[in-house]
């Protein structure tokens, strides 16, 4: 899963490859968001991210999209 998350004053959003699925994710964000800590998510390779909820603009969870590899012939 990709996960997006929008941080308040931060000029760019962070991306992180997740192997939760959607609804573990969403229910991790649903979690942070009512007991007002902090949004902590893994990516792939075990790095973490941790973002305060108050900070937190939104999350956005989507399906990884394969990336193309290779030319194109026109």
């Amino acid at each position: 899963m990709e996960v997006k998350i929008g941080v308040q004053y931060a000029p760019r959003e962070l991306v992180l490859e997740s192997a939760q699925t959607p609804a573990e994710i969403e229910q991790i964000v649903t979690d942070a968001l009512t007991n007002n800590g902090t949004l902590s998510l893994t990516d792939e390779k075990g790095r973490r991210v941790i973002v305060p909820v108050d900070k937190v603009a939104y999350v956005e969870i989507a399906e990884a999209s394969p990336r193309a590899v290779g030319f194109v012939s026109r």
